[in-house]
């Protein structure tokens, strides 16, 4: 045990003085964070926890007042978690930064009301669940708070909650049936000092010309124009209404099949009949930019690229003209565009936009099967590449982003950079793997029954290492697990056990789980996150311990095997992440934060651009962890 402390003592110096991020902090446009205080009561003591922010890590230390009395003999300067006796009396906790021996002044203070009642490890935020209906077949249909995302709508530095309703009937086209709207709502997260204010913000309801499913409605919640308040973009239809009544297109229009529209697809008759019940394959599709403020439509376009003739994407029920992506990324180092993008078994398309606050204009669009027509033949395509999610960070060092789209890679101008030609997956992580490295790799999984899972560059698509497997290899990880190993360790369903980065395999007989994982206890390893739970793995044993089990308080995760929570991402308190997940009733979304001490200190996860922009893209289609762009574990 000594000698882990000290390796991992010798891992925060290393990790501070020699893993920073590429970007150039001083040009980026990025949002602006608030010290992000939280403080909640566990048994018999009081948990006070705040970011530091970027730039504070040498000359900034802390004093932390319990209703204006100072707690700490001497300014905290080791870490930004602070513990206190519990007090039987309502309290107002404030931190106040100190520069170089010198309290700031109040408007640098950070408050926090405390009721002494509170007795949870979490804030509570209440939802207004919505009222269930009947599809046209007759079947009803209720629903369930889903993915979330975060961004500071309003400006105050703190951020607010964007989630998605999800119907009971949800369907990806390649199942038919008809589903209820999806529904987007914004929430503030409840501040005591709000004295019970309902958090409720807006709602926008997408209508019934967009179908519910995983693989539908990306959507992005990011300040792309600078402003200081985070918009909301996605994929709209004809009925749309916005967080303001507003109707976009014709209110009246239904091209949802009902079963009776035989005539749309030629010569398929009665058994095509049945298998488009429910489905959208014709009519208008849009592209809105919606205020985070209000949820007011602030400008429509047309969805580029548009479905066209569905048997052209191979099928005639649009299960491959039907998938949906999408992301945020710096694509000319400074300002963050929107990237929407369709299709990934067989052609893929990726259309980057740009929001100047008044109009939203096209950058550029990237064509697969354009690029496949005019290239060589026995080179790999960029067709049929794509993932169920995708990857955005400065791969090639140039201080601008390209998005890792599964087993291909589109440069910053829309251009490609590399395809290994490896197919189609399911999970991907990208991060850098080995200590004091600043490059890139990619941990990427396929469904093939012939690739496997590789470790490869991610500027290049070169392999590092490569375990082909004759199965189905659906999901994977990759997070440092076990401080014994030099860099991180990565593992998938097709092994038991994990790999280091040299390629050797750890056998366990314990299964690891696979879909998620989450910065919880006080060292530099990762947890895993995963069936309704945080867990510890023990790389001495193969064990895994529960720290967490949220089951067991009544919550639940989301989205069937994938077991995802609604969110995790640091959204407040110390470097550390928090667990969104909704109650199984949905009546209420519970912000779980941790509660055990840590005597590191590093700026908030939110303020590396890479790191941040997995968050936005963590509720697209199979939901992946956030990931920094820098190596962050236990090696010296």
């Amino acid at each position: 045990m000594k000698k882990l402390l000290i390796s991992l003592l010798f891992a925060f110096i290393a990790l501070a003085a020699n893993a920073q991020p590429n970007y150039d902090y001083s040009k980026i446009q990025r949002e602006h964070l608030g010290r992000g205080l939280v403080c909640l009561n566990d048994g018999n003591w009081t948990i006070i926890s705040w970011r530091l922010l970027k730039g504070e890590e040498k000359d900034f230390s802390f004093n932390v007042y319990q209703n204006g009395k100072l707690l700490n003999k001497k300014p905290i300067s080791n870490a930004t978690f602070f513990k206190t006796k519990r007090i039987k009396k309502d309290v107002v906790y404030e931190v106040r930064p100190v520069r170089n021996g010198i309290e700031m002044k109040d408007k640098d203070v950070a408050y926090f009301n405390l009721p002494h009642s509170n007795n949870n490890s979490y804030l509570s935020v209440p939802l207004r669940v919505p009222a269930g209906g009947t599809t046209p077949d007759g079947r009803p249909y209720s629903y369930s708070a889903n993915d979330a995302s975060v961004g500071d709508v309003d400006g105050d530095g703190e951020y607010e909650i964007i989630l998605k309703w999800e119907p009971s009937n949800a369907h990806d086209n390649s199942h038919e049936g008809f589903t209820g709207n999806v529904l987007i709502d914004c929430y503030k997260i409840p501040n005591s000092f709000d004295n019970g204010k309902d958090p409720f913000l807006w709602r926008i309801d997408l209508g019934r010309n967009i179908r519910a499913g995983a693989h539908y409605t990306q959507f992005m919640v990011y300040d792309l124009d600078g402003n200081g308040k985070a918009e909301i973009v996605m994929k709209t239809a004809d009925g749309t209404v916005d967080g303001k009544g507003n109707i976009i297109g014709d209110k009246d229009a239904n091209y949802v099949f009902d079963g009776n529209m035989e005539k749309t697809i030629e010569g398929k008759g009665q058994a095509q009949r049945s298998r488009v019940t429910g489905r959208i394959l014709s009519g208008p599709e849009y592209l809105t930019v919606f205020s985070g403020v209000t949820g007011e439509a602030l400008k429509t376009v047309d969805y580029l690229p548009g479905r066209g003739v569905t048997d052209e994407w191979g099928d005639t029920y649009g299960n491959r003209s039907e998938r949906y992506l999408a992301c945020v990324a710096y694509l000319d180092g400074i300002h963050p565009s929107v990237i929407m993008c369709r299709g990934y078994y067989t052609q893929s398309y990726l259309a980057a936009w740009d929001w100047n606050g008044k109009d939203l204009k096209l950058r550029w669009l990237f064509d697969s099967e354009k690029l496949d027509r005019e290239r060589p033949q026995g080179t790999n395509r960029y067709s049929g590449q794509g993932n169920h999610n995708l990857r955005v960070g400065d791969v090639d060092g140039d201080g601008k982003d390209e998005i890792t789209y599964g087993s291909m890679c589109v440069d910053d101008n829309g251009t490609p950079l590399y395809s290994t030609g490896f197919g189609h997956g399911d999970a991907m992580h990208q991060y850098a793997f080995f200590p004091n490295d600043k490059s890139l790799q990619i941990w990427d999984v396929h469904e093939n029954k012939r690739d496997g899972s590789e470790l490869r560059d991610a500027k290049t698509g070169k392999v590092i290492f490569q375990i082909p497997s004759g199965d189905d290899v659906g999901r994977g990880m990759a997070a440092d697990i076990d401080p014994t190993n030099y860099g991180l360790e990565m593992w998938s369903a097709s092994q038991k056990g994990y790999f280091d980065v040299k390629g050797k395999l750890h056998e366990t007989a314990k299964w690891i789980p696979q879909n998620s994982a989450v910065w919880w206890d006080g060292d530099l390893l990762r947890e895993l996150l995963d069936r309704e739970s945080v867990q510890k793995f023990d790389w001495t044993t193969g064990d895994c311990k529960k720290l967490i089990d949220f089951k067991a308080v009544g919550c639940a995760f989301n989205n069937g095997t994938k077991q995802n929570p609604c969110l995790s991402a640091d959204i407040f308190g110390d470097w550390r992440e928090e667990v969104i997940v909704r109650t199984q009733d949905s009546r209420e979304l519970r912000i779980y934060t941790t509660t055990i001490p840590t005597d590191y200190r590093f700026p908030s996860f939110m303020e590396d651009i890479p790191y941040r922009l997995s968050v936005a893209t963590e509720n697209v289609a199979y939901n992946q962890p956030p990931e920094p762009g820098f190596y962050f574990g236990s090696d010296k």
